[in-house]
């Protein structure tokens, strides 16, 4: 092979290979229903030749907690390496959550900071995390939103908390969260 691609040994041949599937892979697994869904974009730094720099507001449901949906703002890179989706995204990202009908639980039993989304910030060392947790003694749901990364974390964040409340009057049996989360 290396005679093909003269000062290419097979060790960088397959690097490259590994860095194309790793581009192409996330982008094919990933299905409608898990994505969120895009309510509006705002630019917020003009580019001349390349896309703007936008903040990008979304809205998603929790999967498991019927009743529930999340709203968040994330700053999205524009220019070249924005639009080739080579930049790695700022950690700024704003949460709020609310109740949107009866709230029911889908699963029997739930861990304390389990994931509820999960989204790729940067090509191959960010992701931002919506996790999900339950004040028993208020019941009351909290939802948090962070990024990390593989070498370092980030301290940004961002709570919403959610109080589980009968919605309407044929809501008389308000679930408490607590029996459905393990401490």
């Amino acid at each position: 092979m290396s005679s093909r691609f003269p000062g290419l040994s097979s060790i960088r041949l397959k690097g490259l290979a590994l860095f194309l599937l790793a581009l192409v892979v996330p982008a094919a697994s990933a299905s409608a229903a898990d994505e969120p869904d895009l309510i509006f974009r705002r630019s917020t730094v003009f580019k001349w030749m390349s896309p703007n720099d936008k903040l990008a507001t979304y809205g998603l449901d929790d999967p498991e907690v019927e009743g529930v949906a999340c709203h968040f703002t994330v700053p999205e890179k524009g220019g070249f390496k924005g639009w080739l989706g080579l930049a790695e995204e700022v950690s700024d990202i704003s949460l709020a959550c609310r109740q949107i009908g009866p709230i029911k639980f889908k699963a029997s039993k739930m861990e304390q900071g389990d994931d509820m989304f999960r989204q790729r910030r940067s090509l191959f060392f960010k992701k931002m995390q919506i996790v999900r947790g339950c004040d028993a003694k208020r019941n009351v749901l909290v939802y948090m939103v962070y990024s990390d990364r593989l070498i370092e974390g980030s301290p940004k964040n961002s709570t919403s908390t959610v109080p589980i409340m009968p919605w309407g009057p044929a809501d008389a049996n308000v679930q408490k969260c607590g029996e459905f989360f393990t401490q």
